[in-house]
């Protein structure tokens, strides 16, 4: 009779001395077990790598930053080069200037405005398109020469302080495209939206005495801010 030790079931089976181990995969057809191969790493598309991840952030800032500038350019600011001498001294031959293409968008010209303007067709020359000048007569208005060499508008003198002290304007004849003032002096009555346009170098500067009053719709816009030689930066 085979005795057990006290607590043990009688009927449990038997466990012989011996390490249990636990089963190993085989290759099935008895052989030796096998290990399972790991699977190889998939490598990450191209455009997400570190580098075409900079790449790519540069090429959307850099389209970005070129649509503003273009965006800018179209409907807010344009920046211009003078070429000559017929705005000096306001303006010198090398400036660049700011001009603003929304200004009469919410207000009428004013006199005084310093304006960028397609050029008319016989003003045009040497491959400029557009030109700077100062508006000086208004719709309706009768601009005159005066004997001492002055601006007259319906008679009476305009105060030019922006002109170095006596300078003379000289209008000899009837521009084109002009009305002939009521009195048949020389000059112009300016016609409905349009405005007569002189450079502030009179002695020098073909403008409205020679081509005539502009058309508003040819204004690209009004020039408010040198922005160039840096030391001459300024509003205007």
């Amino acid at each position: 009779m085979t005795s057990f030790p006290p607590g043990r079931d009688p009927d449990a089976p038997t466990v012989h001395d011996a390490t249990l181990v636990a089963p190993r995969e085989s290759a099935g057809d008895g052989g030796p077990p096998t290990t399972p191969t790991p699977e190889p790493a998939t490598p990450n598309p191209w455009w997400k790598t570190r580098g075409a991840r900079i790449a790519i952030e540069w090429l959307v800032l850099i389209g970005t930053a070129v649509l503003i500038a273009i965006l800018i350019k179209s409907f807010l600011f344009q920046a211009f080069y003078i070429p000559s001498a017929s705005m000096e001294p306001t303006l010198k031959i090398h400036d660049r200037v700011l001009v603003n293409k929304l200004s009469y968008d919410f207000h009428d010209v004013h006199r005084g405005d310093i304006i960028v303007f397609k050029a008319p067709p016989s003003a045009q020359s040497g491959g400029i398109q557009d030109l700077v000048k100062r508006v000086i007569g208004l719709p309706g208005e009768t601009v005159t020469g005066g004997a001492d060499s002055s601006v007259y508008i319906n008679g009476r003198r305009l105060s030019e302080p922006y002109l170095p002290k006596g300078t003379p304007t000289d209008i000899r004849d009837v521009p084109p495209g002009c009305g002939r003032p009521a009195d048949g002096s020389p000059g112009c009555v300016v016609p409905a939206d349009t405005v007569l346009v002189l450079g502030d170098n009179r002695t020098e500067s073909k403008d409205g005495r020679v081509f005539g009053p502009i058309r508003q719709s040819s204004i690209v816009g009004r020039v408010f801010l040198r922005i160039w030689p840096v030391g001459s930066i300024s509003f205007l």
